[in-house]
């Protein structure tokens, strides 16, 4: 389609009343940054205007361009935006800014029905959001486009700032962006010198422009208040097929403000009434009434609605056509689209793989992921260049990179934090059920992005290995120990230590269906025993908790996850022969578990019986709602050690003749 030529004067107008929108909206609230939506208002109502492709009707189109605003303290910029362009934001929603139960939060919150892709704020986070939903398009591209069939050939379009660039997980995630050659992602970098503490020279003199043309980008630099400039920039860079495009766009912060410009205390507090009206006056703006839109700026952007709906109504017709010219192909993208995943998965795997003799959970996760691919053709991801360890490579599947874009393995690299960002933009540009994998103890690189995925409901899978002090050798700083605890305490996030390969198959079914926050799989380096006699008892892992060993009386009962479940198992044995009746509890999923009703969780664990010991090879912390006031936690409240697993077991009390030695003196 072909760009639009509006009169420069409908242009200003256009940009004034994006700057005061939201200069005012933040003025009303009495907080916010007003500084960087003024900056920036001329290249991204350019942007907005000429270049990106969406449908406010439709804010769902999988090929629409999705636009990012990774420098989300600008958050009103984005809302002016959408407010114009006729989306699901309304004149009272922006004067209704960083009020309770808006749609206008201070930060931008992932909500696509409303045009807002997803939850930007932390910074880095944004852009390498961008990262993974260029790769997802990128392969979605491979999979599906046809010669005259271009079913994906959108772009993605960020906004992201000095704090952005500064922030270590873009160094991770620009250069993975390069290294792949994503040519889909166009940021443009807004370059106003200005952080809150002052001028950024105080801490940040990088080349942003050799910077990442050593990333492998393509780099173009303008006067970002030069809207031809711009206008030209962004049409170069969308003809860029092979490599990321960053458009350097020398701004001034609070463009406009007859004495704020340039200045720090614009970027984070509101300017005030003088200021404004100053401004307004500078800019030729009535002073009168607040929130003020000509009709002509809702005219433009209506008109533009209009031209993108031909080009949203001639996808569809293209696709109507490509459903009967490839229907199996259709049928795949249904699958994708809708993250298939065949009911009761766990019936279809359990006959494939070996139950009976001892694994680790890592090994188990790499038989049943073997499986799960065949099944579910939404699943993508990879690890942190720990694949043979974290046992997370589909076998003959290939690797995806610049020559092979149908690649089912990612290739992170030795960049958690970046990776788990970047997967959660694979989820959140639709397609696929994406994910990441490390060593339990790294995911304090990848905990921000944990957190955003349970905030912004968002499934992503999270393979973290050699959970636990049982790594052995490699000593204290590769050993977890406050780690599940740590992400247990996030809301909305599901984290799931199976106790044996049947526990394993079902935590995986788990996470294939928990479409509103990240699961995270916590699995062991070394070989664990089966715990039930019959594999199918570990279906009892989707309530979070169910017995695996019972007795004719309840004496105590033991709580364990994980590992520590056949350890529990085993002093139950020891504690059977000297008269004492233990019922064990395999609890792979605390947030689960409490997902239940009162009469399942008192079935598991009666109320009657006082005495309760819990058995986890971390730190105590969260378990005394299990365990009772009157309970025992056996855990770890030290750093681990370097040397064999089974020397470590001894020393630490993890054994079962250390566990039945603990239950009998408490039980006295």
């Amino acid at each position: 389609m072909s760009e639009p030529v509006i009169d420069p004067k409908l242009d200003d107008l256009a940009v004034n009343a994006i700057k005061f929108l939201s200069v005012d909206a933040i003025e009303k609230a009495r907080s916010g940054h007003p500084g960087m939506p003024m900056g920036a208002a001329d290249y991204s109502y350019t942007l907005w205007a000429k270049h990106l492709r969406y449908n406010p009707k439709d804010t769902a189109w999988p090929n629409r361009d999705r636009f990012v605003l990774s420098a989300g303290h600008g958050s009103m910029l984005l809302y002016s935006l959408l407010h114009l362009a006729g989306f699901d934001i309304s004149l009272d929603d922006i004067k209704e800014f960083r009020q309770w139960n808006s749609k206008t939060p201070g930060h931008p919150e992932r909500e696509p029905q409303h045009g807002i892709e997803t939850t930007t704020g932390p910074l880095g986070q944004g852009i390498s959001n961008a990262v993974g939903m260029a790769m997802a398009q990128t392969r979605l591209a491979a999979l599906f486009n046809k010669p005259g069939y271009d079913v994906v050939d959108n772009h993605i379009f960020v906004i992201a700032s000095d704090g952005d660039l500064q922030e270590g997980i873009s160094h991770e995630s620009c250069g993975l962006a390069g290294h792949l050659g994503l040519g889909s992602l166009i940021v443009i970098y807004d370059d106003n010198h200005i952080s809150i503490e002052g001028n950024t020279d105080l801490a940040y003199s990088d080349n942003v422009a050799m910077r990442f043309e050593a990333y492998g980008w393509h780099v173009q630099s303008i006067d970002g208040h030069d809207r031809g400039a711009a206008d030209k920039a962004l049409s170069i860079a969308k003809e860029v097929k092979d490599k990321p495009s960053i458009i350097i766009a020398r701004t001034h912060i609070a463009n406009g403000a007859p004495t704020k410009q340039d200045t720090a205390s614009s970027h984070g507090e509101p300017l005030g009434e003088k200021e404004i009206l100053g401004a307004k006056e500078l800019a030729g703006w009535p002073s009168q009434p607040d929130f003020y839109v000509p009709q002509e700026v809702y005219d433009l952007f209506a008109k533009r609605a209009e031209q993108l709906l031909s080009d949203y109504k001639a996808w569809q017709d293209m696709f109507a056509k490509y459903r009967q010219h490839y229907p199996e192909q259709a049928d795949l993208w249904d699958k994708m689209m809708s993250k298939c995943v065949p009911e009761n998965i766990e019936d279809a795997i359990m006959p494939s793989i070996d139950l009976e003799k001892p694994v680790a959970t890592r090994a188990a996760s790499g038989a049943v992921m073997q499986e799960i691919a065949k099944l579910v053709p939404s699943l993508w991801g990879g690890s942190a260049d720990l694949a043979p360890s974290t046992k997370t490579d589909i076998k003959n599947a290939g690797s995806f990179g610049k020559n092979n874009r149908l690649g089912w393995n990612l290739h992170f690299g030795i960049r958690e934090h970046g990776m788990m960002s970047a997967v959660n933009g694979i989820g959140l540009y639709g397609g696929f059920i994406p994910y990441g994998s490390t060593f339990l103890i790294f995911s304090d690189y990848a905990r921000p992005a944990i957190r955003l995925a349970g905030l912004m409901n968002l499934q992503a899978i999270h393979v973290y290995t050699h959970d636990s002090f049982f790594v052995g050798e490699d000593g204290p700083t590769h050993e977890p120990i406050e780690h599940l605890a740590s992400l247990r305490a996030i809301p909305n996030v599901k984290v799931i230590r199976p106790a044996d390969a049947a526990e394993t198959i079902v935590a995986w079914a788990v996470a294939l269906e928990n479409r509103t926050g990240p699961s995270i799989l916590a699995l062991t380096r070394q070989n664990l025993p089966p715990c039930n006699d019959d594999p199918a008892k570990a279906k009892g892992l989707r309530k979070g908790g169910y017995v695996v060993r019972d007795a004719d009386r309840i004496d105590a009962v033991i709580i364990a996850t994980g590992s520590e479940v056949s350890a529990a198992i085993g002093a139950a044995d020891l504690l059977a022969a000297k008269g004492i009746k233990v019922r064990v509890v395999s609890m792979p999923c605390t947030e689960l578990f409490d997902e239940q009703d009162a009469a399942y969780r008192d079935s598991i664990i009666p109320p009657d019986v006082k005495k309760r010991l819990v058995v986890e090879a971390a730190v105590p912390l969260g378990w005394c709602k299990y365990a009772g006031d009157d309970g025992l936690i056996i855990g770890m409240n030290r750093f681990g050690a370097s040397a064999p697993a089974n020397v470590l077991a001894e020393k630490f009390g993890f054994t079962p003749e250390a566990i039945a030695a603990k239950v009998e003196k408490y039980l006295g």
